[in-house]
């Protein structure tokens, strides 16, 4: 297996940053706070990354994080030892969450963390491979409503839909706050007529594909949203500009932004009240035909990346579409024009695993701008 590790200065984050800029230009500060991010050296799928290496992923941003193990098949005290560790060195910047698997002495694991100073609780029921309602969830939310520490469970792709064991733990343990990551995709499209009913369940933002990213942001509770990178799969400056064009384009005000960025992480981690904010009132210039047509075919060149395919007619077919003559999407869609020539001069390049390489990020990169025409744009490009 090819061993992805990301270099301090990463070439898409190069590239976003300009764009990251603009929007801190026009809304002003942002405390950002990353809800999920991960070190460790033997998950399955290949990634890798230490303290180090996060550190100056959030640099950048003078962002802090929450961090936890990634996948480690042998088990997790060592790997939340070295997470303490990390947080210990750098409590300015990173805090611990524990991970903890269910089905190993996860009460007596999660009990020791928390003593040792980790801020809250991570479960992955793909990874590990069991369901919320296995007792020892149960006792792990007990846990965390004694401590008012959060509990972050993987939502993403790989698992069955969970959502409906997690509101009810949520209204089974009030003070237990529940953040489902990565967009909770296995159940956004009906858990969110549920949230504003369970003030202590958030959702995380560590996810990519646009029609998800826009629901996220259009119909959940701003102040039930929480920033996060999934870094290192997203570095945390791509996330922040990628991530914030999506809010804005949703029509997310200052005020949701602020508290998307970090301010109701913050809170939540020092177990004080939440402050909650509602829907944004609705989206921002919504993209033109030219705008739709490119983020269509890079929907179709994302999936054949990441499933095996040839995705380069369908990227042949997006730069082609970002030709538009002196249309008003013209200065836009050059730079996912430009963005798509980086990805191509990458790929050659990268080997066949893991399964998000630089250019596929890229890809994604110029999907979003595409899909965010109302976002901020670098005044060079304007």
């Amino acid at each position: 297996m090819v061993v992805a590790r990301v270099p301090a200065v990463d070439v898409v984050d190069r590239a976003l940053a300009p764009w990251w800029e603009a929007i801190r230009s026009s809304v002003g500060p942002l405390r950002l706070y990353d809800a999920h991010t991960h070190i460790g050296f033997n998950d399955p799928d290949g990634y890798r990354q230490s303290a180090p290496e996060l550190l100056a992923g959030l640099e950048p941003l003078n962002a802090r994080a929450v961090v936890f193990p990634m996948h480690e098949p042998d088990g997790y005290p060592p790997a939340n030892d070295a997470v303490l560790a990390a947080a210990e060195v750098a409590p300015d910047r990173l805090v611990a969450f524990c991970r903890i698997d269910p089905r190993a002495g996860a009460l007596a694991e999660a009990r020791r963390c928390l003593d040792a100073g980790a801020r809250g609780i991570k479960l992955h029921p793909r990874a590990e491979g069991f369901a919320l309602t296995e007792p020892a969830v149960e006792r792990l939310f007990v846990l965390a409503g004694e401590r008012r520490v959060p509990l972050l469970i993987h939502a993403g792709r790989g698992i069955p839909a969970l959502g409906e064991q997690a509101v009810q733990l949520a209204s089974r343990h009030p003070d237990a706050r529940l953040i489902l990551a990565h967009a909770a995709v296995s159940d956004l499209g009906w858990l969110q007529h549920e949230m504003p009913r369970h003030p202590n369940l958030f959702i995380d933002t560590s996810w990519w594909s646009p029609g998800d990213m826009m629901a996220l942001f259009t119909l959940v509770h701003s102040g039930q949203v929480l920033w996060a990178s999934d870094s290192p799969y997203t570095m945390p400056l791509t996330a922040a500009a990628l991530h914030m064009r999506f809010a804005i384009q949703a029509g997310v005000g200052v005020e949701g932004l602020r508290s998307i960025a970090g301010e109701q992480l913050e809170r939540i981690l020092s177990g004080a009240e939440t402050v909650p904010i509602g829907r944004p009132s609705g989206e921002l210039k919504p993209p033109g035909p030219h705008h739709q047509r490119v983020v269509a075919h890079l929907l179709a060149a994302i999936g054949a990346a990441l499933y095996s395919g040839d995705r380069s007619e369908p990227i042949a077919l997006a730069r082609l579409s970002c030709e538009v003559g002196d249309d008003p999407a013209a200065a836009l869609l050059s730079e996912v024009a430009r963005l798509l020539d980086l990805a191509e001069r990458l790929a050659p390049d990268e080997p066949p695993e893991p399964r998000y390489p630089r250019s596929v990020r890229l890809l994604v990169a110029a999907m979003t701008l595409a899909r965010t025409p109302a976002a901020p744009t670098p005044p060079a490009w304007r």
